[in-house]
This record gives structure tokens, C-alpha cells and sequence, in this order.
């Protein structure tokens, strides 16, 4: 069934448009400029505890697991690539599949209906953008690869785990993360990193993307660059791609 759904999303190649290359060629002075406005300083990887409300996700890690489970034992979850069409490039894997709740500010209702809780969790971070399960199977391998903007930082909370933990990893910068259950890791994924699961188990994550605590003039510019983001081809693409992929699940479950 999967496979049918996917052959809706695939119907046009993307087009890098005017605010990826002009958004290239101006990155270094932006990131510049929002690095200096930062409010927790600008590394790879921030200190555990560094966000407070990171503490309500770890409190309530089992909640959000178990909703977790229920939509990937009773849904097809798309491969990140075919409704992102950013993500496709980075190599293809078909491994890397994410349920949305929110992407880019958007809401997903269908799916928040189905996590209520986590929905509620997550619509509480403060510049809230993204929040999705990202769900890496066995043998999996995201490449180098870096973020747009140092306007929006992640955070990942661990679901489901792989018990040979330096075996399924992530590289940021000259950082090296591994997750744990019921943990969060917050990083800046504008250092280049990389990902792999080398274990023989699938690890699940709760991805959280926020904006970063920002002074002036680096919010301003942060706050600008984001809605033409969320305006921009990319993320237009990917609403288009998802709601195909919804809509074809919706003819084949009979709805």
C-alpha cells in the first residue's frame, strides 16, 4: 500500500527557486549575524538542561511512546523523501520514514487526532516549527548534511532506542550523540552531521524543531527568513506531496 501511495508524490521534481540560491549565497553573513544575536551561545550541541521545557517531553516520554507504537503498528508511514522533496537528495534512503504533527508551523490534524497527547506536548515549545516521529530502520545511513538557518534548532527525545548504542549514532560537527529512552539531545543542525543505525533494531525519536532564543537584530531576521521559508516552493512541495500521500492512503483504506 506504500508503495501505490508513493507513486502520487513523485510526479515532479522540485525546483531550487530564488530563496534557496539567494538564501546560499547570503548564509554566511546570516549566520553570522543570528550566531551573534543567540541567547544560549552557538554550539553543536547544547548542554543537557539548557531548555527547560525539554523536561515536560522526558516526563512524559512513555505517553508519547506509546502513541508512537500505535500509529506505526496501525499506519503506513511515508519515507521522508517522497513527501520532502529536500530530503531526497540527501542520498535516497528508503530507510527514514517520519509522521508528521506539525511541519513548518503547519498543523496536521489527521495526524495530531491520532497523538492527542504528544500533539498537546509539543504544541507547548516555544517557536514551535516542526515536530514529527522520525523512525530510522535497521542498517540505515543519513550523509553529511547540514540545516538552512540558525534561526531553528532540534531536539530529538528518544522512543525506541537501539541497546548497542555506539552503533547508532549521529556526528555533529566533532560532536558524537547517541540516544537514549526517555532523553533529549538538542543540537544546531547547521554543523554538518550524520547519522547511522547500524544495529539490527529500528530507532524511533520524537523530532522537535524550534526557533532559537534570539536578541536583535538577529530575531527579526530570523523571523523574516522563516516565513519565506514556510512560503517558498520546498515547504509548498512538501504540504502538496503530503496531502497526495494522504489522500491516496484515504482511497485505499476505503474512506
Amino acid at each position: 500500500m506504500a508503495d501505490i501511495a508513493a507513486t502520487e508524490v513523485k510526479k515532479a521534481k522540485p525546483k531550487r527557486g530564488w530563496l534557496y540560491r539567494t538564501g546560499k549565497k547570503l548564509r554566511p553573513k546570516m549566520d553570522e549575524i543570528l550566531a551573534r544575536s543567540s541567547l544560549v551561545g552557538n554550539p553543536p550541541v547544547f548542554a543537557h538542561g539548557t531548555f527547560a521545557w525539554t523536561a515536560e517531553l522526558e516526563n512524559n516520554w512513555e505517553t508519547i511512546r506509546r502513541e508512537a507504537a500505535s500509529v506505526m503498528h496501525g499506519e503506513d508511514i511515508p519515507v521522508l523523501a517522497d513527501i520532502s522533496p529536500d530530503h531526497g537528495r540527501l542520498g535516497g534512503d528508503r530507510k527514514w520514514k517520519s509522521f508528521f504533527l506539525y511541519g513548518y508551523g503547519y498543523k496536521v490534524d489527521a495526524n495530531c487526532e491520532k497523538c492527542p497527547e504528544t500533539a498537546k506536548l509539543v504544541s507547548r515549545v516555544p517557536g514551535l516549527n516542526s515536530a514529527f516521529f522520525s523512525i530510522l530502520a535497521p542498517g540505515a545511513r543519513i550523509p553529511r548534511h547540514r540545516g538552512v538557518t540558525k534561526t531553528l534548532l532540534t531536539c530529538h527525545l528518544g522512543l525506541f532506542t537501539p541497546k548497542d548504542r555506539p552503533s547508532c549514532r549521529m556526528a555533529v560537527h566533532d560532536d558524537m550523540v547517541h540516544w537514549d529512552d526517555g532523553k533529549t539531545v538538542v543540537f544546531d543542525d547547521t554543523y554538518y552531521h550524520e547519522v547511522w543505525n547500524e544495529t539490527d533494531e529500528t530507532r524511533v525519536i520524537l523530532l522537535v524543531q524550534f526557533e532559537r532564543p534570539m536578541r536583535q537584530p538577529g530575531k527579526a531576521i530570523g523571523r523574516a527568513f522563516l516565513g519565506a521559508v514556510r512560503r517558498s516552493p520546498f515547504v509548498q512541495e512538501a504540504r502538496k506531496n503530503f496531502l497526495a500521500w494522504q489522500g491516496a492512503q484515504n482511497r485505499i483504506d476505503g474512506h
